[in-house]
């Protein structure tokens, strides 16, 4: 969502570093391209000139236009200010005592509660927490068996005493179920609007005062921009919020209600979604977007990805067949799916530091497709083909082409790229696995960028 306001700043950036001196005048031209690109981007006009009012404070400062590098400090200046607009707050729930912990989901009706409420249940779960979900939605048709559904697809339980339509008995119950049963968290559904009145409110008023929830978290749809906003700030004024769920972070929104939201609201972003998978849901970490929008990368959380698709065990065998040089295609097609389920090519690449901008993904950006040819190849080759790449002839060749639907072309590129692999992993040796060990190295290696940059 943060592409064409990442490429304007960092166009922004790249004007800066062709001067040979920074000016009061050329900053002033920098600022005026930077405020442009945040009002094209849906950031809230207040909160746009709050922070260019901040960034030429302290731009304008004699030891800035006197530094040997006056645009990485103009940079380091403005992603500390982008900072700043998010928050001190971490993502995720904040600690709390309170057992079972409630969990109150509001917004108004299509922002995505009840698909947020099975991801936050399996984000849940990941942490090592047991959720029990609750919908009080008793108005909408097919709302409460919505969240059995998703409830099922998710692995979570869900309380649906039969024939109880009353909202706050629900929740209530709910909770009392977490507590015999040994749920440490309820997750509650709540009810939604196509906007906002007095009937809804009074009935979240009720269910807050029933349940005492630690955590009331509005689930905003990005793709309506400042409207989401607006949204929360009365549910915050009317209800209370604690902190805010963006969802369909994925979509062609164009990063305004992220960038508003905590200045406006007073509420901090909480979790981010960003697929339409129940995986979807990551505790937003307002430093790696902000990395990612002035181009720096977001490696930690390339890493994080990594260590979710591949398992310690798969690792370890993954590096023994390295040592002993039996990395077949088989290997070959299951390194893909694994970096398939990662999610798309697109966004993985747009975590690497140099590669988030448009520009540069339209020159070196991935072809799914071919991702996919590739697995048609190997998978009509024999077992035999798979393990002993070299026997595959000119007759065979021809008979893996027809059967997956490529040319002998393709074949014969796929094989003579594997081969050159084979050779750079041998090379590698030891080098190319290293297990848990490996992992803590990558993230310490990551920290260091992430500090070297601020």
């Amino acid at each position: 969502m943060f592409d064409s306001l990442g490429t304007r700043l960092q166009d922004v950036f790249k004007s800066l570093r062709g001067e040979a001196r920074l000016t009061p005048e050329n900053i002033e031209q920098a600022l005026k391209a930077i405020k442009l690109a945040l009002l094209e981007a849906d950031v809230n006009f207040k909160v746009v000139k709050a922070f260019i009012d901040r960034v030429r404070d302290r731009a304008m400062d004699g030891e800035v236009l006197r530094s040997l590098s006056p645009s990485q400090q103009v940079v380091r200046i403005v992603r500390d200010e982008m900072l700043a607009l998010f928050g001190s707050a971490a993502g995720g729930l904040q600690p709390a005592s309170a057992r079972p912990r409630v969990i109150l989901l509001l917004g108004l009706q299509g922002a995505g509660k009840t698909t947020t409420a099975g991801k936050l249940s399996k984000w849940l779960a990941k942490q090592g927490r047991h959720p029990l979900l609750v919908s009080t939605d008793v108005k909408r048709p097919a709302a409460i068996e919505q969240l059995n559904v998703v409830g099922r697809k998710a692995g979570a339980r869900v309380h649906d005493p039969p024939g109880q339509m009353d909202p706050v008995a629900r929740a209530t119950g709910a909770v009392a179920e977490a507590g015999t049963l040994g749920f440490d968290v309820v997750i509650v559904d709540t009810a939604g609007r196509l906007h906002i009145d007095d009937e809804l409110m009074a009935e979240l008023v009720a269910i807050k005062g029933a349940t005492s929830p630690s955590d009331l978290l509005f689930v905003a749809d990005a793709m309506t921009g400042q409207d989401a906003i607006k949204s929360a700030g009365e549910f915050n004024a009317r209800v209370g919020v604690t902190g805010v769920v963006l969802t369909k972070l994925d979509g062609d929104a164009r990063g305004g209600a992220a960038l508003s939201v905590v200045s406006v609201v007073g509420v901090p972003i909480a979790f981010a979604g960003s697929g339409e998978t129940l995986d979807d849901l990551e505790a937003f970490h307002p430093d790696r977007v902000v990395s990612r929008v002035l181009g720096m990368g977001d490696v930690l959380s390339l890493i994080e990805k990594a260590e979710a698709a591949i398992t310690q065990d798969d690792a370890e065998r993954l590096e023994q067949k390295l040592r002993s040089n039996e990395f077949t295609l088989d290997d070959f097609r299951d390194q893909l799916r694994t970096i398939r389920k990662m999610g798309p090519l697109d966004s993985l690449m747009g975590m690497l530091p140099g590669m988030g901008s448009l520009k540069a993904l339209a020159e070196h950006k991935p072809d799914e497709k071919q991702l996919s040819r590739v697995e048609a190849i190997i998978g009509s080759m024999t077992p035999e083909e798979r393990r002993r790449q070299h026997i595959v002839n000119g007759s065979r060749r021809k008979r893996i082409a027809k059967g997956s639907g490529t040319s002998v072309e393709d074949v014969n590129r796929l094989l003579k790229q594997f081969v050159q692999m084979q050779k750079m992993l041998k090379s590698l040796g030891g080098l190319a696995g290293r297990g848990g060990g490996g992992r803590k190295e990558a993230r310490r290696r990551a920290m260091q960028m992430l500090r070297s940059r601020r």
